[in-house]
């Protein structure tokens, strides 16, 4: 990625697709080029969390909804120190931020941290495009001095794609850090950062959980040395063919029968560690409006969602594995993708939603309940052993 840092509202910008559709509208944040996989995202509001969720390393998210920066910018509720996107496009950017909390407008924000992006484009066309024809590797170029199409659209084609990619070290923590408990302390937790999301430890800390943060690259015995009371595997960016390691890791942890929850990329870590394959999307999903149906209830949730792989578990039966039966929890009711698992023998679940939902629905909220329920269990049987 190259960028300038000066205003940019007037600055032409080009947007090019790898099966060689182009966009032209005017920069938006910084100037400059940058490459990625040009991915939608159909949330409303949330701009902020979605600009800084790790799991969108290396995309360009093009926006649905037309507006765009309305509320500005804020030091509170980013999910990580930085901006992850690797590009951003949106249609109409706020003229004016008009919000009591912020504190700088998205534009300045983008400029900033060297985000580069284009607006004034139809994003409706582009996300139909992207809908028919799927996610694919894209640039966006912008300044007064732009290549020839056939140049730009030859760096698009060069650059990697998202099948086969390893990214979760490279957003993940480099050292370990603890999220203390809020209020009394209940049980202790080793998360495994492949790409987490801040709110998600706060999630934990509510419910007087004790977080360690470990890097994607901990082994089961950085997970044993904070003597954790259940193991927490996180949402990342990357294909999860490539995460042998952290599915080794987990293999690890279902040995010993620790309680286990993993969220988006760990949902596939489990789907692995279980015997299960993973497949690439068409187009993936993306927002803040996802029905999804918990069918250990019956229960139909609006949830936020983040990913582009997907687990391929069997819906109409139970699984036989390695750790015992396990079976889909939960299903997303658009395309009947696999939301969810459980283990039925052990404690160990899933989801490949993002139940903290910031910012978001807060349906699935109750899922961290789940988990605090399963060490409460798993520690009063240990009593009385």
């Amino acid at each position: 990625m190259t960028t300038s840092t000066r205003g940019a509202s007037k600055v032409p910008a080009v947007l090019v697709l790898e099966d060689g559709r182009i966009f032209r509208g005017r920069a938006y944040g910084a100037v400059g080029e940058t490459f990625g996989e040009a991915v939608f995202s159909t949330g409303m509001t949330g701009y902020q969390e979605t600009l800084t969720d790790p799991s969108y390393h290396r995309q360009v998210v093009v926006m649905t909804a037309p507006h765009v920066g309305n509320t500005g910018v804020n030091d509170e509720d980013p999910e990580s120190k930085r901006i992850w996107v690797a590009g951003y496009v949106v249609r109409d950017p706020a003229r004016v931020s008009s919000n009591w909390r912020s504190q700088r407008t998205l534009d300045e924000e983008l400029v900033n941290q060297g985000v580069v992006g284009i607006s004034g484009i139809d994003t409706r066309a582009l996300t139909r495009h992207l809908r028919e024809r799927g996610a694919m590797r894209v640039g966006i170029f912008s300044g007064n001095a732009l290549p020839d199409a056939g140049v730009m659209l030859a760096e698009v084609r060069q650059q990697p794609e998202m099948k086969g990619a390893n990214l979760a070290a490279e957003v993940a923590t480099k050292e370990t850090y603890v999220v203390p408990a809020i209020g009394e302390k209940r049980f202790t937790v080793a998360a495994v950062d492949l790409g987490i999301k801040g709110m998600t430890p706060h999630r934990m800390a509510e419910r007087g959980i004790e977080v360690h943060v470990l890097p994607a690259t901990a082994t089961a015995e950085d997970i044993y040395a904070v003597e954790p009371d259940g193991v927490f595997f996180s949402n990342g960016p990357g294909d999860p063919a490539t995460a042998d390691g952290p599915v080794a890791v987990m293999r690890a942890v279902l040995e010993r029968g620790t309680p286990l929850f993993g969220i988006c990329f760990g949902n596939q870590i489990l789907g692995r560690a279980l015997g299960f394959g993973t497949y690439k999307l068409k187009y993936g999903h993306r927002g803040i409006n996802q029905p999804v149906q918990d069918r250990t209830t019956g229960k139909v949730e609006v949830t936020a969602h983040n990913h582009g792989f997907a687990v391929d578990a069997p819906l109409d039966k139970v699984s036989d594995t390695p750790y015992g039966r396990a079976e889909v929890s939960h299903v997303c009711l658009n395309d009947q993708v696999v939301e969810g698992l459980q283990l039925l023998d052990q404690p160990a679940f899933s989801v490949q939603y993002h139940p903290e939902a910031a910012a978001g629905p807060h349906d699935a909220a109750y899922l961290f309940d789940r988990f605090t329920s399963l060490m409460n269990t798993a520690q009063m049987e240990g009593q009385r052993a």
